[in-house]
């Protein structure tokens, strides 16, 4: 790979030649970047819905709900809508939660155990259908103690499951009709009780969120924020530059010109969030164990760090991040080795033909790799990726499709995905790696299914503490990489540029959700201006 690092710079400065034509803000949009105590942000993804019970803000960062629990700055656990720890019981199969009192969601109604309970239980419902409930598959069962507690009961002890426990919470009002959850109206008119309350959201544009002057943490300072919506990343780029945001996510080889050129903080946080090559097993050629085997070990991760993500980032080989070492598995690892893949594919049958790809019994190593063809960092992926594979013998053919055409075919085409976070990643190697989840939607999409790697997770999820925990998220990383079913490729450092006019910033290690949900602004509702 041979893609210079400095290639953004003289794109950017032919963006900032245009930049005097830059679109000027429409009806709905604030007025120009650093007006007062408004803030104009800029984010290149937009939420399909704004609804807790389909993963909206399931990590807790959400500006219109809260969870029972939230996560700080150094990932520490810290209560939210709950009022202090939650207790488990001596064999860890009952918790008992603390709730908020003086609480008020965003519709005037008071937060109370009855929420927190038909929150918990549409989750439950098989009926109501809740993207989520993959989230607390320990869960059995959840009732109030009283007025100002509840008791959730599990059917096998976790000794984590407060960490499950940072979705948003609904108004039980909402939930009582029944029905699925996709259809309820916080899909599209949020009602939580967080910090910010929705004001209006203009489809493809713009979103505007208001101070909740009522919050119980405080009235936020950031009085009216202003998302609007723009995928391409060199546009937001230029209009950036040219004054009009007071912040946005940028791939880090357009956020360090951008910061260079025009004077904004360039913000750059490690992360959890890995990129892979989901490989489906209904496919013949992705499905031999030689082939993902090979693939593994003919990709240059850290060619496309360097090359792709301007050195921002890091090698990954499966889903448990380097941000938390203690985690990690130090030998399971792939190296690269195009000369040991060449050997895994000759010894397998994998005979080179003419044109160079390789063939067994008149079946040729081809295979479609989609991609969002929104997303410039999972496109560069893919072509990276597809180059190594031709290398090594393999034809990777590459469709840059939107995810409504993505999803039904992930079942029998291979997928870029991204995912992950940093707060129980043992958890959501269980959601995309276990047999039990598969096709379950993004868990596990291709019905990847290994005895060594499900016996590990389950023992890590019913593991008494957090080093029986340890022990076995390691012993999941050993046996996958005995017998690998993606390929990861690397966990992204997210940039972003920011105007640097309040205190408040603090930097952390972000999830797999980032933009403006997360970033510089994950904890807006706590800056104030700068004096």
């Amino acid at each position: 790979m041979t893609i210079s690092r400095n290639v953004a710079v003289p794109l950017l400065a032919a963006l900032l030649v245009a930049g005097c034509a830059a679109p000027t803000p429409g009806p709905g949009e604030a007025g120009p970047a650093g007006d007062g105590d408004a803030m104009t942000l800029a984010d290149g993804y937009e939420p399909d819905d704004l609804n807790p019970l389909l993963g909206y803000g399931s990590e807790g960062a959400s500006k219109f709900y809260d969870g029972l629990f939230a996560y700080d700055a150094d990932r520490t656990l810290q209560p939210a809508l709950a009022a202090g720890e939650a207790t488990p019981s001596d064999d860890q199969r009952t918790w008992t939660v603390p709730i908020r009192d003086g609480v008020t969601f965003h519709d005037g109604s008071a937060f109370g155990p009855e929420d927190v309970v038909a929150t918990y239980s549409a989750i439950l419902d098989p009926d109501r259908a809740a993207t989520i409930r993959s989230s607390v598959p320990m869960l059995r069962a959840v009732e109030a103690e009283g007025p100002d507690a509840v008791r959730f009961e599990l059917e096998y002890p976790y000794g984590a499951f407060p960490e499950r426990l940072t979705s948003g919470i609904l108004p039980s009002e909402i939930l009582d009709d029944g029905g699925p959850v996709a259809d309820l109206p916080v899909n599209t008119e949020a009602v939580g009780t967080g910090p910010y309350r929705l004001t209006e959201w203009r489809r493809g544009d713009t979103m505007i969120m208001e101070a909740n002057a009522g919050y119980w943490g405080g009235a936020p300072a950031v009085s009216r924020v202003t998302v609007v919506f723009a995928a391409d990343d060199n546009t937001r780029a230029q209009r950036t530059a040219a004054g009009e945001f007071d912040g946005t996510v940028l791939p880090p080889a357009l956020a360090r010109p951008v910061a260079e050129q025009s004077g904004l903080a360039l913000r750059e946080h490690a992360s959890a969030d890995y990129r892979t090559i989901a490989l489906p097993f209904a496919n013949p050629v992705t499905a031999d164990p030689a082939i993902r085997a090979a693939l593994n070990r003919a990709v240059n991760r850290e060619g496309m760090i360097d090359a792709l993500l301007a050195g921002q980032g890091e090698p990954a080989h499966h889903p448990i991040p380097g941000v938390l070492p203690e985690q990690v598995e130090p030998a399971a690892t792939f190296a690269f080795d195009p000369a040991e893949a060449g050997r895994i594919l000759d010894d397998a049958g994998w005979a080179p033909g003419p044109d160079g790809v390789r063939s067994r019994d008149g079946r040729p190593a081809s295979f479609t790799l989609m991609y969002s063809a929104q997303d410039t960092v999972r496109r560069d992926l893919a072509q990276a990726f597809a180059s190594d594979a031709r290398a090594a013998g393999i034809d990777v053919r590459l469709e840059g499709l939107g995810w409504e055409a993505i999803e039904p075919r992930m079942g029998t085409d291979a997928v870029v995905l991204g995912g992950g976070d940093p707060f129980d990643p043992g958890f959501k190697a269980w959601q995309l790696l276990h047999s039990a989840n598969a096709a379950d939607g993004f868990n596990n999409p291709g019905s990847y299914a290994n005895p060594e790697v499900d016996a590990a997770l389950d023992a890590a999820l019913r593991a008494p503490d957090e080093a029986g925990r340890t022990e076995q998220i390691k012993a999941f990383q050993r046996a996958y990489v005995d017998d690998p079913g993606m390929v990861f490729l690397a966990f992204l450092g997210h940039s972003y540029v920011s105007r640097d006019d309040w205190d408040g910033y603090v930097e952390v290690v972000e999830p797999h959700t980032h933009g403006v949900t997360w970033g510089p602004w994950w904890n807006l509702e706590d800056w104030t201006p700068k004096q």
